[in-house]
Order: structure tokens, then sequence, then C-alpha cells
């Protein structure tokens, strides 16, 4: 690794050192003979020391950012891209699974393509099944209508369509409002110039604010389905009532908590890309 390498990849983990582990090792091996000069950070919290002390010991190519405490995921996000030294960063979880030519081919569209502010790889369940991960910008009810019970309805179902670009067949790269953060590739001087992920949102709408602000900022970004790549998905979230959900599911308050801010943030704000 040179002192300014190509390629950052920048993992953000949470209390789960098994699938970090899996995570680093996908990483290495498909990168092996792909001749990219890159570095790997990874940013985690409220991990115990004694889990990174093994890791630092298995992985001392590896830079580590721990954080006692959970200080959310775009703080964490901010600590890697902070320290990034590649022209290009590669943002991910750490319950994903790099494919073979995933990073090949990003990083080929986004040096192919000087006006992609952020790139983004289609993620799949280890089932094969394909998630959704790139959307419309959000509206003020749609948080609910995905959170609770309302979502069943049929004028909320027709909302849910739209927001979730279920008229596109999702065959060739299109450009989007949005892509979840879970993945997506972005050029170092374009964060240099728009900023990093706003801290005010600790969980939710801290994708959907850094893409809409690329947006402003004249920069499309692109959902590339012909790439892909693997994602753990947990049930974090379950649908119910509004009630139960408000009391019960942190989760569901995080979510609507962020969406009002995200609303406040940009009250009377036209939309940068329709």
């Amino acid at each position: 690794m040179s002192e300014k390498p190509e390629l950052t990849i920048a993992v953000n983990g949470y209390r789960n050192p098994e699938m970090l582990k899996l995570c680093l090792e996908s990483i290495f091996s498909t990168l092996r003979d792909k001749n990219i000069d890159y570095e790997l950070i990874v940013a985690d919290s409220a991990t115990e020391a004694e889990t990174y002390d093994l890791m630092r010991q298995e992985f001392p190519q590896v830079t580590f950012l721990p954080d006692e405490r959970n200080i959310g995921f775009g703080a964490m996000v901010n600590k890697c891209l902070s320290v990034a030294r590649g022209e290009y960063v590669f943002l991910i979880n750490s319950d994903t699974i790099l494919e073979d030519r995933t990073v090949v081919d990003l990083l080929a569209y986004i040096k192919s393509h000087p006006d992609v502010g952020i790139v983004a790889p289609a993620q799949k369940s280890f089932n094969g099944r394909l998630a959704n991960t790139c959307f419309r910008f959000y509206k003020p009810m749609t948080v609910f209508y995905r959170r609770t019970f309302l979502g069943k309805l049929p004028f909320a179902r027709r909302h849910l369509a739209e927001f979730e670009m279920k008229d596109y067949d999702r065959r060739e790269p299109k450009e989007v409002d949005w892509v979840i953060g879970s993945a997506m590739m972005v050029r170092r001087s374009d964060v240099e110039k728009i900023g990093m992920m706003d801290r005010r949102f600790f969980m939710y709408m801290e994708d959907v604010d850094w893409c809409r602000r690329f947006w402003k900022a004249g920069r499309k970004v692109v959902f590339l389905p012909t790439v892909t790549m693997y994602h753990y998905y947990g049930k974090g979230s379950a649908k119910g009532g509004v009630l139960r959900a408000l009391l019960l599911n942190k989760l569901t308050r995080i979510h609507i908590a962020s969406a009002i801010k995200y609303f406040w943030k940009y009250r009377g704000e036209e939309l940068p890309h329709r």
C-alpha cells in the first residue's frame, strides 16, 4: 500500500465480530489478484477491547477505529472518511460479503463516469434474493407506511411501490434519488467539497441526506445492478400497529425522529432530482 492509495475501503460495524471477520476475508480474497492499491479501515462501535486485540492480530494490515459507545452510523462513516487517503472510497457495512468483481467493476464505472458522485451495487441476501437498495426521495408519510400496518392499505401500497421504484426492472444502470449507505463508492474530492454525513442523523436518513446533497452539488447518484454483493439482513424493525411500533420498537422511533429532522432541514426546498 502506498502513501496515497487509489482506493480506501471503509467498513462500518456494530457488535458483530463474526460477520466483520467474514467481510474482511472477502475483501482480501477478492482483491488478492486485482492489482488495486488500496487501504482498509474499520470503524466499529461497542465492541469489547479483547475482541479488537484478536482482530488486530489476525488482520495487522487493517486500520481499526474502535469506539466504546454506539456513536451512530453516520459518525462511524465520518471517522473513516476523516482518515481515508484513497482517491476513491468504498463504504460498506460489516455484514456484507464482496463477490469477485464487486470492487473492480464499481471502480471502473466511477472512474469512467466523471459526472457520477455516488455509485452503488445491487445487494442480495444469502439466499440470492435481491434487496431494495435504491429509492425515490421520501415524502412525509413514507416512514409511517414503511414502519406500520398502514403500509398494507391500498393507497399506501401504491405510495410505497413508487418509493421503492417498482417500475424499474433493475437490468441497466440508472440514475436514482438515493441509495442505502450499506454499500456506496464515492470520490474523496467530492466529499471534501460536499461534506461528510450529517451527524444529526444518528441512524437512518443520513444516506438520503447525503445523496440529496450530492445531487444539489450537481453530482449524480447511480445504481449499478450489474455489480452485486451479499448483505445479511437482520430483522431490526418489525411492523405492527402505530402505537405498538412507537412504544416497543426503538428502531422505528429512531427512524421517525430522523425523518422529522430530515424534513425540517429541507423544509421549503425543491427536490434536486426528479
